[in-house]
């Protein structure tokens, strides 16, 4: 502990939970998959990528018996394969019947909502705009799930460069973890472009994503300093933090409670802290807790949404009990 920091170990500060924040429905779905088919098949289980993005969970589930490959053809053939909760292109399907792999699927069921309506407005012959980031897991194997002309944006820029064959027939969908506030204004220019556009309901955008950044813009007006616990490629996580800074707070990702820097309370009376939603309540505790070895610290929650959302389980697990000790895994200890 530096010395600045032993100095100000008895001064109070207030750390400000955001309500809701972590783990979401989707995410607790894939990671209770995994557990669930390492229960009924043992190890290994195959998982294609990062099951949801955050270390520790990947950890977890790897000391438990799961591999993580970034491809199908790292499997062995026949072995028991689960697909990430971000999703995977047609081809990767055909590809695993072709090495005729035991696969669960532990898509987030949002997302596979998204790409059955992209499938549904390319039958009817419609142009298609797909609202994400390039490179990001979900819109990979969002492409690969609609047939026909895709085109990927991500600003209101965007709109003027793009190409349609008929501005008559153009129909949009979303990266499920852009909130409604990230895909507005890439929207509005979509309709003012193309007036006859359709998308889905707004409401079929990511609870999850909205339920986190809107708790933050709440928090970010009584906090001097934002945390963000969660991994630097997790796009909900990233975009949590820019929402601190745009409220002009100094404003930090963190993958867990070692990356955090006492020198950042300099000056604070109240620190916000939440977490994106692949990352784990217990990352959150552990983060007050090394904030509690500078300052005294007292913990509030805001008031928020509650969320009670579960998705079912594939059925090939559903008769499957949750192993007691992976259960424990989660556990949280207060700080």
């Amino acid at each position: 502990m530096s010395d600045r920091a032993q100095a100000s170990n008895n001064e109070e500060i207030k750390v400000v939970l955001a309500q809701p924040r972590g783990f979401c429905a989707g995410v607790e779905r894939a990671i209770d998959i995994v557990e669930r088919a390492l229960e009924k098949y043992g190890a290994p289980v195959y998982v294609r990528h990062e099951i949801v993005h955050n270390k520790f969970v990947v950890d977890t589930l790897r000391e438990r018996g799961a591999i993580f490959v970034e491809e199908i053809d790292e499997i062995p053939t026949g072995a028991v394969t689960v697909f990430s909760a971000h999703g995977v292109a047609k081809k990767v399907e055909n590809g695993a019947l072709v090495r005729e792999l035991d696969v669960i699927d532990a898509t987030c069921p949002l997302v596979t909502k998204v790409h059955k309506e992209g499938r549904r407005y390319a039958e009817k012959g419609y142009d298609i705009v797909l609202i994400g980031h390039i490179g990001h897991p979900e819109v990979e194997g969002t492409l690969g799930q609609i047939p026909g002309t895709v085109h990927v944006i991500s600003e209101p820029e965007d709109v003027a460069g793009l190409s349609v064959a008929d501005d008559e027939r153009v129909a949009f969908v979303t990266q499920t973890t852009l909130s409604v506030n990230d895909t507005k204004d890439v929207i509005a220019a979509l309709k003012k472009r193309f007036p006859s556009i359709i998308g889905p309901d707004t409401r079929d955008i990511c609870y999850a994503t909205q339920n986190r950044q809107t708790a933050v813009i709440a928090m970010a007006k009584q906090v001097d300093l934002l945390l963000v616990v969660g991994a630097h490629n997790s796009s909900n996580s990233n975009r949590l933090r820019e929402i601190g800074e745009n409220f002009g707070i100094p404003s930090y990702l963190i993958e867990d409670a070692s990356m955090f820097d006492p020198a950042w309370l300099q000056g604070v009376k109240t620190v916000g802290l939440t977490a994106g939603a692949s990352a784990p309540e217990t990352l959150v505790q552990e983060t007050i807790a090394r904030v509690r070895n500078y300052r005294t610290v007292t913990v509030e929650t805001l008031d928020g949404v509650q969320e009670n959302i579960h998705f079912k389980l594939p059925k090939e697990l559903s008769d499957v009990e949750r192993p007691k000790d992976a259960m424990e895994a989660w556990a949280v200890t207060t700080a």
